[in-house]
């Protein structure tokens, strides 16, 4: 199915499944801890040895030698592993660092070893015994210090990575109020709960993997030419993934050596990445330092915007672009954005939930707040006096459907925005200081062809096919509800298995596509089953109403039951036609909080968050997504750094001990609200995706809130007391 034209009235306008809050039925295999989770898959496969994977010790060189005879030695040793002796590829064309093979290190932790034991402690143990040397380069470690001649970055084509419309420069030094400011955000770790893991077993020259991963055709493709083999050789099977965050949308070096160990050992053989690991030899969101200047006329209309973004990779390559809403949020007629990268030899930067937009708002959006101050204009109302009515930086561009103004609106009501002192520091609640915050947000809402399979089992029940992931976020139910939905049955009619590579090949989770993608290729799998049907019982199936487990064609009423066994498979594609719009997803961000007049802590009171993400498929697990990205946003204003030693070119906060994360009970009350606006344009089911909304915005509402509280401006992400203290108001 090829969706080439703005969706009409269809049955989802009707839904009595799809758009209604439903509880995600794996939940009671979750909360129960039965979920089959990539490392815990015990009865997958007999006589499961475990693997360690050891990291190197230094960030750039060379290994001289490696003895890895005392471990052979050591108890229940099966064998070991090597870097240097292994001849394979070791990288995929999805990889900015090779993940296996060789003796060249290009950044610490890099995998370089695995000990295969009978039991974890007894590879653990032995890898602790293997001798390596090394012969240390000097690195470049320190990315504020090189970021000032940072070349630009490369875009598509390979083109200069910066963009601009009309004369930026005269139109800025023309402007009655001027903005100039620069601000910082840090390295980031995903810190998910699930290591990277996996367990590897081979027959004969056919390799299978149970991982942790969000993208099972990306996945087995890396995986093929990681390894040097052909791709349908092998088969990932990743049904619960606890948690990803862009972390596992590639292969990292736990499913590599797994593969790797099960070979060598010639049996399978189970991979966990330590928690320590995962900073060092997974990804990360890349660092940031971002200057922002905007002139505009006194009455608030922005002449002239500007943001350049500078970053840092392990190739020189695929940076984090912070300037990703800014050519899309605000109207301005003189434009400028520019990204430059610096090369670093710390480990690979890569997606993280929003790359890109999360760490752009946490300046953009701070930016505008400056910027309302300097004007004396509210805040809210800045930014719907730069409302734009076609895309700022291609005016020649539509937009889909916008509704930012109503979310901040309608927000200002909910959030009592009224009551809000205009002068920070003003307003006290015995020993705290309390301050509200607004960010507006966008996330472009994009889509990829996906394919599922549906099928009747014979007695009426349907069940669905698909490699999409679930990574927490509610694939199972939305999936299960379009499927219902479609085909007239009951949500317990329906069964859905997800994530083996065996199955049609999805669009996968990530870059917020997944729900609208996959949902879309369900829909196209069960339109084709309906046509199966009535092919094989006399009638059109798509002038029958599917409904109550049952078919009505004309006088004719059947049940579906009798339609037997029958399989069907369907993919959607998008056309041509969606290159004309800007299809992307809104939100309004606010925050109060608090912080004591002594002792300086923050905490946050209060959160909401208004979203325009199209139909909404399931608003019970939509808001628990959004919730979690307003809780992460809230870690990447307040607390999250990975810390770089500078030294020898590490994380040095590598674990959950050093690196600080929040949780639910940090924040006392949030609140989400849904518009659920249709988006004809986007897909059949008029849905967006709202996973990576959630985060763009309250980190700088949060920002914004704290500044309103104190009368303290910090541009230096994460906000940690330490950088205003000594600046809060003198205390009465």
């Amino acid at each position: 199915m090829e969706f080439k034209a703005p969706a009409e009235t269809n049955l989802f306008d009707t839904a009595k499944i799809v758009g209604k809050s439903t509880p995600r039925i794996d939940g009671p295999l979750k909360t129960t801890g039965t979920a089959p989770y990539a490392y815990e898959r015990h009865d997958v496969v007999a006589n499961q040895a475990y693997g360690y994977v050891l990291g190197s010790a230094i960030a750039k060189g060379r290994i001289t030698s490696m003895d890895v005879s005392e471990a052979l030695a050591a108890p229940g040793v099966i064998t070991v592993v090597t870097s240097p002796d292994s001849d394979i590829p070791g990288i995929s064309s999805m990889n900015n660092a090779r993940l296996f093979g060789g003796s060249e290190i290009a950044h610490y932790h890099q995998a370089i070893a695995c000990v295969v034991a009978e039991t974890f402690e007894q590879a653990r143990s032995a890898a602790a015994l293997i001798r390596t040397k090394y012969d240390r380069e000097q690195g470049r470690f320190d990315f504020p210090a090189l970021a000032p001649g940072a070349p630009l970055a490369k875009g598509r084509g390979g083109k200069p990575d910066e963009a601009s419309l009309g004369d930026f420069d005269g139109a800025f030094a023309a402007s009655a109020v001027k903005l100039d400011a620069t601000y910082t955000t840090p390295d980031e770790s995903h810190a998910m709960m699930e290591p990277h893991a996996t367990i590897a077993a081979w027959e004969g020259d056919q390799l299978t993997l149970w991982t942790s991963n969000q993208m099972i055709a990306w996945g087995k493709k890396s995986m093929g030419e990681a390894l040097g083999i052909d791709p349908e050789n092998i088969r990932l099977d990743s049904p619960y993934i606890g948690g990803g965050f862009g972390g596992k949308l590639f292969i990292r070096a736990d499913v590599l050596v797994a593969a790797l160990a099960a070979k060598a050992a010639k049996r399978p053989v189970k991979v966990a990445l330590q928690r320590p690991l995962m900073a060092n030899n997974t990804t990360h969101r890349h660092a940031t330092i971002q200057r922002i200047r905007i002139g505009a006329q006194t009455d608030g209309k922005i002449t002239a915007i500007a943001h350049e973004n500078w970053s840092g990779n392990i190739n020189g390559e695929d940076g984090e672009n912070g300037t990703l809403q800014t050519p899309v949020l605000y109207a301005g007629a003189n434009r400028k954005t520019a990204n430059y990268i610096a090369t670093l030899d710390l480990p690979e930067g890569n997606a993280m939930r929003a790359p890109g937009e999360a760490p752009g708002h946490m300046a953009l959006e701070v930016a505008m707040d400056e910027l309302a101050e300097k004007l004396g204009i509210d805040p809210i109302e800045l930014r719907i006096r730069n409302e734009p009515t076609s895309v700022p930086s291609k005016p020649e561009k539509r937009f889909s459907d916008r509704n930012l103004v109503r979310c901040l609106r309608e927000g200002s009501q909910r959030f009592g925005w009224s009551d809000r002192q205009a002068e920070p520091g003003k307003v006290r609640d015995g020993q705290w200081l309390v301050g509200m915050g607004v960010a507006a947000g966008y996330r472009a809402a994009p889509t990829m062809k996906s394919a599922a399979r549906v099928r009747l089992d014979g007695s009426g029940k349907v069940i669905v096919e698909t490699d999409m992931t679930d990574i927490g976020t509610g694939s199972y139910t939305i999936i299960a509800q379009t499927a219902a939905e479609t085909m007239g049955v009951s949500l317990d009619r329906v069964v859905v298995t997800l994530g083996d590579s065996r199955f049609p090949a999805s669009s996968g989770s990530g870059g917020q596509w997944g729900a609208a993608s996959s949902t879309a290729g369900v829909y196209a799998a069960c339109v084709n089953l309906r046509r199966a049907i009535g092919e094989k019982m006399g009638f059109n199936g798509d002038d029958a109403v599917f409904a109550d487990g049952r078919i009505r064609t004309g006088n004719q009423v059947v049940d579906l039951a009798d339609a037997g066994s029958l399989s069907a498979d369907g993919e959607i594609t998008f056309g041509e036609f969606k290159r004309g719009y800007d299809v992307g997803t809104y939100a309004a961000h606010f925050a109060e909080v608090a912080v004591n007049a002594y002792t300086g802590e923050a905490r946050i009171r209060r959160m909401l968050a208004v979203c325009d993400a199209g139909r909404i498929l399931n608003p019970l697990s939509a808001r628990s997504q959004v919730i979690g990205a307003m809780v992460m946003a809230a870690g990447a204003a307040l607390m999250e750094e990975l810390a770089v030693d500078k030294r020898f070119g590490l994380f040095i906060n590598h674990d959950l001990a050093g690196y600080e994360v929040p949780v639910h009970a940090d924040i006392t009350r949030q609140d989400v609200v849904f518009l659920d606006t249709l988006d004809p344009i986007i897909s059949p089911m008029k849905a967006k995706g709202v996973g990576e909304l959630g985060i763009c915005g309250p980190g700088a509402a949060i920002a914004n809130a704290i500044y309103n509280a104190t009368g303290v401006r910090v541009r230096d992400y994460p906000i940690t007391l330490d950088k205003y203290f000594e600046k809060l108001p003198t205390i009465a």
